[in-house]
């Protein structure tokens, strides 16, 4: 992804999932943007012209998916990371037996004493892969990759979904379902 297609793609993840008003963007309750409105505020405030292209080629070659967009392209919105409150809509989804999340070795102490929390975001995200686990991890620090036994949690009622890019979300996971992998 060149530099300016990043630039735009963490500008967008700031207005998509955190801060709408920052350019004055209205998000419905199910957090999709009209994707006019959004290019028209983007231009406002961006210093290079955004075009409907540009949001399109940002949207295909993010390697996260982080955005989505419907089926006739007037409306997009981020598939999941939001701070602000919105629906999602989705379907609680059986998990793989283990899931994994990737951190840094600096928060190991901190998590392994209260768990995996989802803080300001709406979920906890997790990765079915370990390589997806320490990239992620690798992004804060020295990577650690725990273990969820997400099978477990399951069986105890705890309900699980997944994001249209394919993140694992639980609203919390206890120390109790966590390891360390070695």
């Amino acid at each position: 992804m060149s530099k300016e297609l990043k630039s735009i793609s963490k500008f967008m993840s700031l207005v998509l999932r955190h801060k709408p008003e920052e350019i004055g963007l209205q998000l419905d309750v199910n957090g999709w943007a009209d994707v006019d409105e959004l290019i028209e505020k983007m231009n406002e405030k961006a210093s290079q012209s955004i075009t409907k292209e540009l949001i399109e080629e940002v949207v295909e070659s993010n390697e996260k998916k982080r955005f989505v967009f419907n089926e006739d392209h007037t409306r997009i919105r981020a598939n999941q990371g939001h701070s602000i409150e919105v629906d999602l809509q989705l379907t609680p989804t059986t998990p793989p037996a283990i899931l994994y999340h990737g951190t840094a070795k600096k928060h190991l102490a901190s998590i392994m004493a209260t768990g995996l929390n989802k803080a300001s975001r709406h979920h906890v995200h997790l990765s079915a892969n370990i390589d997806t686990a320490k990239q992620v991890g690798q992004r804060h620090g020295k990577p650690v990759v725990l273990l969820i036994d997400a099978q477990r949690m399951f069986t105890d009622g705890l309900s699980f979904y997944v994001s249209e890019n394919n993140v694992w979300l639980t609203e919390e996971v206890n120390i109790m379902y966590l390891s360390i992998n070695e």
